[in-house]
């Protein structure tokens, strides 16, 4: 038997919520009570009488039961692919839900849902994705508040046991940093049960098993549900075998953001020779004030090559831009530049989306080219705001060689249809209805090899700048 799909990565919406919206009407018929904590992740329209092959998991899956022969059937395939709900449209096909259904979904613990004449399908997708973006808009201001309580809480003279329980006051339970033995160094928070702190110090040695601290496995953290609550093990950077140990009532969206903001916090606050690093930034600012150039002081700071951040976001406190310095990694971060947050990530230092942010990223450099990197930087930053992304990386669209262009294009090299697409498609300007008569194939065929195209190169081809640089590649290829 195939396994349960997993249910997509979105916001979840209780089953509840919809179930309490006057306007869609909906009355449950059958399945374990909304109140349960059943949960929604997306809909999907079918008529077909199998719908297993196009399903994901975990959604209300909306139905006017056109093909319905078997009911029994019909539903245990819906289950076996991991749909959550069921949401049966009393017109046109049938008048009322049948009985044969509600039997099927109740046998197999599948809720169901009657939607009644008055209310489209669409209604209910609209619904569904409206409480999802009211879910997200709440899960962001909610990191946010937590990154800016847990920056606040870093400045503090005692960062490690404010930074402790500001974490475990966000995330409603306790917290604590284990020493290499899995000693507890300093905890907050309400005293967890025996069982939770005894989960919590075994998930530690999952993620740090070696007691010198010389080895970290990948990924570095761990967490198991249990009945003593949501606990939680994630390994601090900088090689120090110290491990972060959650224990809480349970997983709430934006939790392992909010967790992953205070492991890099905790990892610089408690790095080996962080007053040293300390008395570096203060001598490579020393040095520049008395004359010194980028390329005589950078190395003070950390290896290069050199990346520039720049940062847009409602909340640009020093609070909010220390909180995003520690996300990204780095202490080098210029709060006020101009209405944005300049962070300066040493080499080694990836830059990643951050809630509530959004972020341009040059080109790695070395200290002499940090100028140009800042400007870079800056275009990018104005991009990703007009285009309503959360990142954009700025991209060096210099021809290719011959060799470079081949290089680029090698996940196209087995598929000549896909490569003449693309090339046609890049002389048209983008344009779908001229590609296909150039190419006599229908537009649709068009999208999905340019889709194809699109996963293959792993390249945004919305992006003006993407489009030159593979435009050259075929050129030169």
């Amino acid at each position: 038997m195939p396994e349960p799909a997993t249910a997509p990565p979105t916001t979840p919406v209780p089953l509840a919520a919809l179930l309490a919206d006057e306007e869609l009407g909906l009355r449950q018929l059958a399945g374990p009570p909304a109140d349960l904590g059943t949960a929604v992740h997306m809909v999907h329209t079918s008529e077909m009488a199998d719908p297993y092959p196009y399903l994901l998991g975990g959604e209300l899956l909306l139905s006017a039961g056109v093909l319905l022969k078997d009911p029994d059937r019909y539903v245990s395939r819906i289950v076996e692919a991991g749909a959550v709900a069921l949401g049966f449209g009393v017109t046109p096909v049938y008048d009322t839900v049948p009985d044969e259904l509600v039997e099927a979904c109740e046998r197999r613990g599948l809720a169901l849902l009657e939607v009644p004449p008055r209310t489209t399908f669409t209604a209910i997708a609209r619904a569904v994705w409206r409480l999802m973006a009211e879910a997200r808009h709440r899960e962001l201001r909610r990191v946010t508040r937590a990154q800016q309580g847990l920056a606040a809480a870093a400045a503090r003279p005692d960062p490690v046991p404010a930074v402790l329980h500001q974490l475990a006051v966000r995330l409603d339970g306790w917290a604590v940093l284990l020493g290499q033995d899995g000693v507890p160094l300093s905890a907050a928070g309400r005293e967890p049960s025996d069982a939770a702190m005894a989960g919590v110090t075994r998930l530690a040695r999952v993620v740090n098993p070696d007691p010198d601290g010389a080895l970290r496995p990948s990924p570095a953290s761990a967490t198991d549900l249990t009945a003593a609550g949501h606990l939680s093990a994630y390994a601090l950077g900088g090689n120090q075998g110290l491990v972060l140990g959650l224990a809480t009532p349970g997983r709430e969206a934006g939790d392992h953001t909010v967790a992953g903001v205070a492991v890099v916090l905790l990892s610089l606050l408690t790095a080996p020779h962080q007053g040293a690093e300390a008395t570096d930034r203060s001598a490579a600012l020393v040095r520049l004030l008395l004359g010194a150039t980028p390329a005589e002081t950078a190395p003070l700071l950390g290896p290069g090559p050199w990346t520039v951040v720049h940062a847009r976001g409602d909340d640009r406190s020093a609070f909010a831009a220390a909180a995003l310095g520690a996300a990204l990694g780095s202490a080098l971060v210029d709060p006020d530049a101009d209405g944005f947050v300049r962070v300066l990530l040493p080499g080694g230092h990836e830059a990643a989306a951050q809630p509530g942010w959004t972020l341009g990223v040059s080109a790695p450099a070395g200290p002499q080219e940090l100028a140009a990197a800042d400007a870079q930087a800056a275009r990018a930053v104005r991009k990703a705001a007009a285009t309503h992304k959360d990142l954009v990386r700025h991209r060096d669209t210099a021809p290719f060689s011959p060799d470079a262009a081949r290089l680029r294009l090698a996940p196209l090299a087995d598929s000549p249809a896909l490569t003449e697409t693309l090339r046609t498609w890049l002389s048209l300007h983008g344009s779908w209805d001229r590609t296909a008569a150039a190419m006599e194939i229908h537009r649709n065929t068009v999208r999905q090899r340019i889709g194809r195209c699109a996963t293959l190169l792993d390249a945004d081809l919305d992006d003006p700048d993407v489009r030159m640089e593979l435009w050259f590649a075929l050129r030169h290829g």
